[in-house]
């Protein structure tokens, strides 16, 4: 039985399989320029693993309080040899991205002190840690105030508006590099090292934070490398290989990290407790995955843009130009294609591929959010998914597969989906 064969047999029509094979033909360049930086990443964890001399018993679990656990400590060594930091925290009690973030700001701020953001208002999540909208427990209520400025209209920095926002109140910048639920291109390596140079110039000794989720090893460097004090993220995007069942890292100077582990246990505790729970070797074996996930779920992002940029729609990034995370947007501006392009996905699914999405509230969204996320990690965002709010412009927001096929099958099936649905004509996949 041939491919097209049996994707034809899972509801795939011969003209959808036609139209993405060509799209997927124009991109063998792309996807070698992919695989090269994916080689680099590889072998860069490679090397930072035999350095930290990991071995056997570093996949053991402790329990209780996790005194001694060789194994954790040793895999926060790695971290901080792949990042090229003085430390990390590397933690399964660290339940998602939002929570890494808020454990790094409140561990790194202090009453009286504002968090400064020079690229717009962060991910939807993070306004309730930062008091933007009223939140119980937020650092708005411990008296850490928060400022921001928007990007030009071109997307650039804004510099003078950045050089007006900082202030002697400002203790930390924190600098989002994926674009989230907005509308702004995800910052690009050279980028944040020419805002963090610049955050320099104008207040030396401010913490910069960089949150990296969703793109570790999409470049041969990271934030960290280029100025950053923090970087961090969560285990069920990149770092985590799709093999992570929980957890998120925080890379970045001893005392950013100290700071950090003093919240996320307690002051005087630090690092010295939190039990590794039989997740050393998922978290080991998933960040040496990283990289090679990481790379599948871009090529995935890159098809993705010239299925439907081929059709007419709005990606971004677009098919050729630079990619710095994973996720790829189309924007379709009716809510009804989100939803069918989300279901279409959903179909394609590992796990609950009979499984309809609906819009309905989120915690941490102001918006109904629709998700497509049949994944083996509940919630793994580095897994094949798609999810958006639905509100204008009605961005759908493509992302993650474990392996490049499923990717690409993903993408096939959210065409069908439209097709089905009646929102595109066969006879349009000729164009």
């Amino acid at each position: 039985m041939s491919l097209k064969s049996i994707c034809m047999e899972m509801g795939i029509s011969p003209e959808v399989y036609d139209y993405c094979a060509a799209k997927e033909g124009e991109l063998s360049e792309r996807f070698r320029e992919i695989d090269e930086i994916f080689e680099y990443n590889q072998i860069k964890v490679l090397r930072a693993m035999q350095e930290a001399k990991v071995s056997e018993a570093c996949l053991v679990e402790t329990t209780g309080y996790g005194y001694n656990d060789m194994g954790r400590d040793r895999l926060e060594e790695v971290y901080a040899k792949v990042f090229k930091t003085e430390d990390a925290l590397v933690r399964s009690q660290i339940v998602c991205g939002t929570h890494a973030l808020a454990t790094a700001l409140f561990g790194n701020t202090r009453p009286g002190d504002e968090i400064f953001s020079p690229v717009g208002l962060p991910y939807d999540t993070l306004l309730e840690v930062l008091g933007v909208r009223e939140a119980k427990g937020s650092l708005k209520e411990y008296g850490v105030s928060f400022a921001y400025c928007d990007l030009l209209p071109d997307g650039s920095f804004d510099f003078d508006s950045i050089r007006k926002g900082i202030n002697e109140r400002t203790s930390l910048v924190t600098i989002q590099r994926s674009r989230g639920y907005s509308d702004r291109h995800t910052l690009s390596i050279a980028e944040i090292n020419e805002l963090i140079e610049f955050v320099r110039s104008v207040k030396p000794a401010v913490t910069i934070m960089v949150d990296n989720c969703y793109g570790e090893f999409i470049e041969l460097t990271e934030p960290s490398e280029v100025g950053a004090d923090m970087v961090v993220g969560s285990l069920i995007k990149n770092p985590g290989g799709g093999i992570a069942p929980v957890g998120g890292y925080i890379a970045g100077t001893k005392e950013c990290v100290q700071n950090a582990a003093a919240r996320l246990t307690a002051p005087g505790l630090y690092k010295e407790l939190g039990p590794s729970l039989g997740n050393n070797r998922l978290l080991y074996q998933g960040l040496f995955m990283g990289p090679s996930v990481a790379a599948s779920a871009e090529k995935g992002a890159v098809l993705l843009s010239a299925v439907y940029g081929g059709l007419g729609f709005e990606c971004a990034p677009d098919t050729w130009a630079q990619r710095d995370d994973i996720i790829e947007a189309v924007t379709f501006h009716d809510p009804k294609l989100v939803m069918s392009f989300c279901r279409g996905v959903q179909r394609a699914a590992s796990v609950d591929s009979f499984i309809r999405p609906e819009p309905t509230p989120t915690p941490g969204y102001a918006h109904d959010i629709i998700m497509a996320a049949g994944c083996f990690i509940s919630g793994s965002s580095i897994e094949l998914s798609a999810d958006g709010p639905l509100r204008e412009p009605y961005t759908v927001y493509f992302q993650g597969g474990l392996t490049y096929p499923h990717s690409k099958f993903g993408v096939m099936m959210s065409l069908q989906q439209l097709i089905d649905d009646g929102f595109i004509s066969k006879e349009r996949l000729s164009l």
